[in-house]
């Protein structure tokens, strides 16, 4: 079977984007009618600084990809961990959100797919096929299917 690509994506591009509005705003403000009051000045280039900041994160060229052997973490440059599914620890999955957690027996070989609810900064491209892809290559004995991640103690 061909390798299948999920990239990462911000999780947070709302936000991101009112920040740098906001912040442009605020900045043009206190240059055209303020005469360039410092404060307003540095607030709103924090705003679009830190805004801009996350929506061009190295982080967005991330992306996961599985094959018939493993699953990957890899940026276009380098290969962050491969994890070959006779590896896998435990698969915690919630269907109803779409989001699972790869044990991988150590956090920098773990991913969480994150779906509704699920605390991470990032997204995933097609969560659910994701998720369907993993629960596929891994034996059912390592799969645990909880309603919610948040629910598993």
């Amino acid at each position: 079977m061909p390798s299948k690509h999920y990239r990462f994506r911000p999780r947070y591009r709302g936000i991101a984007l009112t920040s740098v509005g906001v912040g442009g705003t605020l900045a043009t403000i206190a240059l055209a009618s303020l005469g360039g009051a410092f404060l307003p000045l540095a607030t709103g280039a924090i705003g679009v600084v830190l805004g801009g900041g996350y929506l061009l994160s190295p982080s967005w060229s991330l992306e996961v990809v599985t094959d018939d052997d493993a699953l990957e973490v890899r940026s276009p440059k380098k290969l962050k961990f491969r994890l070959p599914w006779s590896e896998v620890v435990k698969v915690v999955s919630s269907t109803s959100t779409d989001t699972c957690f790869v044990d991988g027996g150590a956090p920098e070989r773990s991913l969480l797919v994150p779906g509704d609810g699920a605390p991470a900064p990032y997204d995933l491209a097609d969560k659910a096929a994701l998720c369907a892809d993993i629960l596929a290559h891994v034996p059912a004995d390592k799969v645990e299917t909880v309603e919610r991640l948040t629910t598993k103690r």
